[in-house]
């Protein structure tokens, strides 16, 4: 059989990294790429996405068993745990609205108050405490260097309440500063909070805008106490960091809008010449001071994100670590669906698949006769779909210093679309990653995937650290986050090439001794 320059460089790849004594033919029985299969794989996905673990829920004693299974995985791969610890709490709270939720003003010396659900209604995000101050419009609540952007420019809102209203500037404008139509998470009501917080702000009240939404009825969170269609334990989660840092989040219907704008249209007219001209708009409401008051009960609840560690071989080098990881939670199943119906969302590719990678992976570090000249750190997040909570956990709380994470190989959803391709996300943040990836990619096609999931993995949380990652990601499907997500749409062999792929990736970068830069500029590119 003839093999091509480009088969031979590969199996030299091969050869090197895993230290394998026999170069030809290309999977012999000691290279430990060999062992990462379509079989392996299914085997993984297959038992995690099983009915019997009711979509993975977190938190959930089926989420506690798919930790348990990883564990058992990681020890048979011969992983350490990180000073003891295999399984890292994260730790959550229940979050159940109390009856204390008030929202008043005073204008010239009159007092007017609003009624919970009908003019207002908290947010998950709302805090356990009350707020008093004047109250200032902040536009979008945007602050964003990267787009030039900042609604709070030259706006002091240190002790007030700030007036925002949802989405961004030019939602419907392709020409937007921001992703054209593409949401940012500048849109989202948690970081509009975020960015108040860091102001100075003490409470937020938020406005649905007007231009390109017709409903301005107030929703908020959908509290089964204000509604009842919603089962009593459909409650929100939040970190257990995040609630001593909050503040009072309400979503403010059209009465409110009119108090403090005069009228819906005029807060439209104010909408509309900051779209136009992307020029922020703020301004202190006259005269007016607000009293917002939100009340929380919180429940503890606990996951855990399971660890793995290979220690490296140079003395010095192996300090530093090469993270890969994946969450494996999923959003569980319908309580009340009809008899006879499919109601476990059983998450096959999100994100059984990208476990199942780094579990395989994981099996082929350990099979290694030289281990790399870095340490690896394997880790499997819950909690990303309530929010990013595994990942976000672990960057507050890591257990190897972050300033010694070298980079992170996130794998969420590679089991589906075509075969011969993979969106890799993060290539614009770290240019240097994206040209290893090409060099060590000798038969999977590199297909770069909008980086609108920038935001929308557990990558993100190190993002914000500044730390270089690359994200495995096969593309949206019609089955995602719906009960037809299932171990039998999965493609296997996609599935085992793109653990492959990343296998090889973090190999690269573990026996590399470069440290690569990270850039703040993102841009979107056709797949």
């Amino acid at each position: 059989m003839k093999i091509s320059y480009r088969l031979t460089v590969f199996v030299l790849f091969c050869t090197l990294a895993c230290g394998c004594s026999l170069p030809l033919p290309l999977f012999t029985s000691g290279c430990p790429e060999r062992v990462i299969t379509p079989e392996l794989l299914k085997s993984h996905i297959e038992y995690l996405a099983s009915d019997k673990m009711l979509g993975r829920n977190t938190p959930s004693p089926q989420l506690d068993t798919c930790a348990q299974y990883i564990a058992r995985e990681f020890d048979a791969a011969g992983l350490a745990s990180v000073n003891g610890i295999r399984f890292q709490p994260v730790r959550m709270m229940k979050v159940k609205l109390g009856k204390d939720n008030i929202l008043r003003f005073e204008k010239h010396g009159l007092a007017k108050a609003f009624t919970i659900k009908t003019d207002f209604v908290p947010f998950e995000c709302t805090a356990n405490r009350e707020a008093t101050g004047a109250v200032v419009f902040a536009g979008y609540g945007i602050t964003a260097p990267e787009y030039n952007y900042d609604d709070y420019q030259g706006l002091n809102v240190k002790g007030k309440i700030v007036v925002v209203m949802r989405h961004e500037p030019g939602e419907e404008d392709s020409k937007s500063v921001f992703k054209g139509k593409e949401a940012t998470e500048y849109s989202g009501v948690t970081k509009k909070m975020e960015i108040a917080i860091s102001h100075g702000a003490v409470g937020m009240l938020v406005m649905t805008d007007p231009l390109n939404h017709g409903s301005l009825t107030p929703r908020g969170f959908p509290w089964p106490s204000l509604s009842r269609n919603i089962p009593e334990d459909a409650l929100p989660l939040s970190l257990e960091i995040e609630e001593n840092t909050k503040i009072p989040v309400v979503h403010i219907g059209k009465e409110v809008i009119a108090y403090l704008f005069g009228s819906v249209d005029s807060l439209l007219s104010i909408q509309k010449r900051i779209d136009s001209t992307f020029n922020p708009a703020f301004f202190e409401i006259d005269a007016v001071g607000g009293d917002v008051q939100t009340t929380t009960i919180l429940e503890h609840a606990l996951a855990n994100n399971v660890v793995g560690f290979l220690e490296g071989s140079d003395p010095i080098l192996k300090d530093e670590v090469v993270i890969i990881g994946g969450h494996y939670d999923h959003v569980g199943y319908l309580k009340d669906a009809p008899a006879g119906t499919d109601s476990i969302f059983n998450g096959a590719d999100d994100n059984a698949s990208g476990t199942s990678g780094v579990l395989a992976i994981a099996r082929a570090t350990g099979m290694m006769k030289e281990h790399p000249k870095r340490s690896l750190l394997f880790i499997t997040y819950s909690g990303e779909e309530k929010g990013l909570f595994g990942s976000q956990w672990y960057v507050d709380h890591p257990l190897i210093p972050l300033s010694r994470t070298v980079a992170v190989i996130n794998l969420d959803m590679i089991g589906r679309n075509s075969v011969d391709s993979i969106g890799l996300i993060g290539y614009t943040r770290c240019p240097q990653l994206d040209s290893i990836a090409r060099e060590v990619d000798t038969d999977l096609g590199i297909q770069h995937a909008f980086e609108r999931f920038i935001n929308q993995s557990d990558h993100a949380s190190f993002m914000k650290k500044n730390i270089p990652f690359i994200f495995f990601n096969s593309g949206d499907h019609r089955d995602v986050h719906k009960v037809t997500d299932s171990p039998d749409k999965i493609n296997y062999e996609k599935a085992a090439r793109v653990s492959r792929f990343a296998f090889r990736l973090a190999l690269h970068i573990a026996n590399d001794n470069h440290h690569y830069n990270v850039s703040s500029t993102t841009h979107t590119e056709n797949p």
